[in-house]
């Protein structure tokens, strides 16, 4: 989901810079244990540091991970919705903008039934082709 920032090697030991979906991400904890772990799997040494700033974005969700979003039925967000002076607003209603896709037809005949889905940073839709419910991952 791009939280991965910095890898950076200092006397020969590895820092790795992670930045999380939100400033109060109850994973985060578990994300320092896998990385530690995997680190520790290939032999080597190493940190993590979480910095919060810059803040995350949607925008910073690669490719492949917006696929693989899509895949388990979660239509991944368009770009985020960036307000006067670059200020990028958390859940902001988007309005003219593309219609949200069906992560199961492909269809864009979608409807938001409610803004807030199965977390406060997705929404719930139902594709109106397929009938179909799905998250919508919000930009931000």
């Amino acid at each position: 989901l791009g939280i991965l920032r910095e890898i950076n090697e200092i006397d020969g030991a590895l820092e790795i810079v992670i930045t999380p979906t939100y400033s109060g991400c109850p994973a985060v904890g578990q994300i320092e244990d896998d990385v530690l772990s995997r680190l520790a799997d290939h032999g080597l040494r190493g940190t993590v540091v979480t910095r919060l700033a810059p803040a995350w974005t949607t925008d910073w969700i690669g490719g492949a991970a917006r696929e693989r979003l899509r895949s388990y039925g979660i239509a991944p967000p368009h770009a985020a919705a960036a307000q006067p002076g670059g200020i990028v607003q958390f859940a902001a209603r988007r309005t003219g903008t593309a219609p949200v896709a069906c992560p199961q037809c492909g269809s864009t005949d979608t409807t938001e039934i409610s803004h807030f889905g199965s977390t406060s940073c997705k929404a719930l839709y139902k594709c109106l082709a397929c009938l179909e419910p799905f998250d919508y991952f919000k930009p931000y």
